[in-house]
This record gives structure tokens, C-alpha cells and sequence, in this order.
């Protein structure tokens, strides 16, 4: 796994996209304008040999469409469908915003269903269903409404084959129902045709309209997972928790029943504590993936020493924390610099993580900061600062060793994901270019494919 994802293959691509790539490693440009954000999953799977992402355009013409790109990974070739035009000006603007983006799952019957929804305006969530064996071929969209006042976004969705039998069960957690703000699900037993509203499952106590973020993970089978904060991480010192999922129930880490999946969480903290927060160490939840014994891993995010000052001065320091379910405990370390915030007006806003789904001790970051040092990366292409990917290996979950996967790039590389595949690729993806909001960006989606 060591040499894997740096011996890849294809042409190097390097001056055309903004990065020098370490070793002279290819980098394959899969779409020419597109955003996502993280709250939204799975944003990329790999399908009957091919790989399938959804992105928000910004640029032109294709301004707020939301599309899908199909990647064949035996022919190499990189086909894009529009999965929704904007209906008219307004529309357009709505849709320009990367939580917009769509969720994927492959059914069992190889077709793939997609949801995706606008960052709150109204109460649809739409959705599609392709042709089996063929991702550039979709259906009629479709509109799901669960409730007249539920202003929603961020589609999740997972299958659990067990419920439901022997048909089995697609679950939509998003957020918004009855314009809540916060955690909430629904599910659909004809395998994405028709769906049924549940309610919030994670509650917060406030003076105030808030929302927990969340992550989510499954076996597939019967268990749900999710790592989430207390609330957004402007208004809360968020820690972290987690929470499972199984047979109408939601329980802590060990086990221990809390409370129906339809009565949900009275308060986040009813969850078992991940990571404490505080004023000086603020978290927000990044990825969230299962091992081969179906035990939860995750990575998050932590704003350092910016206790007391108001929004657009701190978060000139975060750091990346891993944290994994050892069997009666979480085991939690600080592993990386993760750098500066992107931008003012999201102080918490870093370059992002990603697990690798079938690797625990292979993680990928995005920062502008050495991980190790914390030393600014400038590069000697531009003289400028730049987010760039690296590569974190560890043999014992304490020490991490870092190579860069790019390097003096004269443009940031944000957002990475590694989708899950049974094969020995390793598929590796994220958005390049600027960042100045999430409506307003400059990315092309690129990534690597390589060997496990």
C-alpha cells in the first residue's frame, strides 16, 4: 500500500492543472468546472467499473446545473451528464452553491440512485434513478416533498438490505424537516421510487435554531453510524460524538440503547463523547468510515487559540485529529497541521480529509501548512500559499509519516475523497483552483488513480 497511490498511471497533466506532482505522477482532470461540499455523501462511487461524482458549475452556461461525471476506468474515458438545469435567473443563483451538489448509491439492481437539493430555500429534495449498467442514462427526475415546511439540504444515503426484507431499506438522512435545521431522515422500500418522511433524529436544546453536522457510515447491511458536533462552530465550542444505528434503535458506541430511531437524540450529548471541545480547540466533523471488523474511524477538524475573538479573526491554526473505536473506548490523537482557513467568513473552512475506505492507516489531507511543521507551504512556482494533498501513512495510530502527493502548485487543492471499490485501485479525487465562498468558486475536479 506504501508505494501505492504515487505509482500511477496516464500523462502527466501537471502544467495544464496547477501542480507538480510528486515523482511525476499523472493527473487525470475528470470535469473542467465543478464544487462540492462535505456534507453530502456518498459525492463519489465507483459502479460497474466505472466512477461516478456529482459537482455544482459555476461557469457559464453551465452555471448551478447540477452534474454527474462518469469516469470509465478501463477505457479512461470522462463523459458528463447534466442531472438539473436552473429553471430561470433566480433559479441559477440558488443552485450556484456547492451544498447543493448530489448523494450516490448503487442499488442492488446496478442501477444508481441520486438526491440532491438546494442549501435550504424550499422543500424539495429531488431525485433520479439510471439505467442499469449505464450512469449516463437517467430517468425523469423526481420530487420528494416531506413536509410543506421543511426547508432542507444535505442528502446521505445508505441501503441497509436487512430491513425491510428481503427487499431491504434506502435511507435519506438530511437536513431540515419542518424547517428544523437540524438532523433529519427519511426512507424509501421500492428502492428509491417512493419515499416516507421520518422526523429529526438529532434534537439541540437552544435559545437559538440550530444544527448539528454529521457523517455517516454503514455495513450495508443492518448498522448505520454517525460522528456529529453539537451545532455549527461559530456559535458552538463543538465536540465531537458518535451514535449507532440498528433494529429501530439508536445507541451509543458500546451499545447501550438511548432512544428509538423515530424519538432520536434529545441533545447531542446523549451520544458517546468522541473529543471534547472548548473554546481554544473547536471541532467540526470531516469523514467517517467503517473497518473489516465494522468499527468506526474517523478524522476531524480543530480550530486552535481562537477563544474570544469574533468571526473573520481566528482560525489562522487548525489542526487534523483521527480518532478510532477500539472496542470500549475511543482511541483519539492530533495527527496533522491542517493550516489556515480558507476564507474570513468561515473561520472553521480547512482544505479537508479524507479516510481511505478500506485502509485505516492511510488517511488523505488537504492543508497550506507542512503537517508535521506547521510551517507555511509556499510555492516556487507563484511564491504564494497553497493548499496542497498529502499522503499520511501510520504503522501503530500514533505516528504518521507524510509524502507529498502535490507540491508547488499555483492553485489550492481542497476537498479530497476516496470513494469505496472491492478492487486494488485506489481512486483519488479533489477540487482545484479557488475558493473565495461556497456559491463562489473557481475548481476543476483531478485526482489520481493508482494501486492500493
Amino acid at each position: 500500500m506504501r508505494g501505492g497511490i504515487l505509482a500511477l498511471i496516464g500523462a502527466l497533466a501537471s502544467m495544464q492543472t496547477g501542480a507538480q506532482i510528486r515523482h511525476g505522477a499523472p493527473l487525470i482532470e475528470f470535469n473542467d468546472d465543478g464544487g462540492w461540499c462535505w456534507f453530502e455523501d456518498e459525492r463519489a462511487i465507483v459502479a460497474g467499473g466505472k466512477l461516478v461524482f456529482g459537482t455544482i458549475a459555476t461557469g457559464g452556461a453551465r452555471q448551478g446545473h447540477v452534474e454527474a461525471t462518469v469516469y470509465d476506468l478501463k477505457t479512461r474515458e470522462s463523459k458528463r451528464v447534466t442531472l438539473h438545469t436552473p429553471a430561470d435567473e433566480k433559479d441559477r443563483r440558488q443552485w450556484t452553491d456547492d451544498h447543493n451538489s448530489p448523494a450516490f448509491l448503487e442499488l442492488p439492481t446496478g442501477e444508481i440512485l441520486t438526491l440532491y437539493a438546494k442549501h435550504g430555500p424550499e422543500e424539495k429534495i429531488y431525485y433520479r434513478i439510471s439505467k442499469p449498467g449505464d450512469p449516463l442514462v437517467w430517468g425523469d427526475e423526481q420530487v420528494f416533498v416531506p413536509s410543506p415546511t421543511s426547508r432542507v439540504t444535505y442528502s446521505n444515503l445508505h441501503f441497509l438490505r436487512r430491513e425491510n426484507a428481503p427487499r431491504g431499506r434506502v435511507y435519506d438522512f438530511y437536513r431540515g424537516l419542518n424547517n428544523s435545521f437540524k438532523p433529519s431522515y427519511a426512507w424509501s422500500d421500492d428502492l428509491g421510487r417512493t419515499w416516507s418522511a421520518g422526523n429529526v433524529f438529532i434534537d439541540v436544546p437552544s435559545k437559538f435554531r440550530h444544527r448539528p453536522y454529521v457523517k455517516y457510515a454503514s455495513n450495508g447491511r443492518d448498522t448505520l453510524h454517525f460522528a456529529y458536533t453539537d451545532g455549527h462552530p461559530r456559535d458552538f465550542d463543538n465536540s465531537i460524538y458518535h451514535a449507532v444505528y440498528r433494529a429501530g434503535a439508536m445507541a451509543g458506541s458500546d451499545g447501550a440503547r438511548i432512544a428509538s430511531l423515530k424519538e432520536g437524540l434529545k441533545a447531542p450529548e446523549e451520544g458517546t463523547l468522541v473529543y471534547r471541545g472548548g473554546p481554544d480547540n473547536v471541532a467540526w466533523i470531516a469523514d467517517l468510515q467503517l473497518d473489516k471488523n465494522a468499527r468506526p474511524y474517523l478524522v476531524f477538524s480543530v480550530q486552535m487559540n481562537s477563544g474570544g475573538k469574533p468571526p473573520g479573526v481566528g482560525g489562522e491554526d487548525h489542526r487534523y485529529h483521527y480518532a478510532r473505536f477500539v472496542g470500549k473506548r475511543w482511541q483519539v490523537a492530533e495527527i496533522a497541521h491542517a493550516g489556515t482557513r480558507i476564507y474570513a467568513r468561515e473561520d472553521d473552512y480547512t482544505g479537508l480529509a479524507a479516510l481511505h475506505p478500506r485502509d485505516p492507516k492511510t488517511i488523505y489531507i488537504s492543508t497550506n501548512a507542512d503537517p508535521a511543521t506547521g510551517v507555511p507551504l509556499i510555492s516556487s512556482s507563484d511564491n504564494q500559499r497553497h493548499w496542497e494533498i498529502y499522503r499520511g501513512t501510520t504503522r501503530d495510530y500514533r505516528k504518521w509519516e507524510w509524502e507529498a502527493v502535490t507540491r508547488d502548485s499555483t492553485a489550492d487543492n481542497l476537498r479530497p475523497v476516496v470513494p469505496a471499490q472491492d478492487s486494488k485501485q485506489t481512486v483519488l479525487l479533489w477540487l482545484q483552483g479557488k475558493m473565495r465562498s461556497y456559491t463562489d468558486y473557481t475548481f476543476k475536479v483531478v485526482g489520481m488513480i493508482g494501486k492500493r
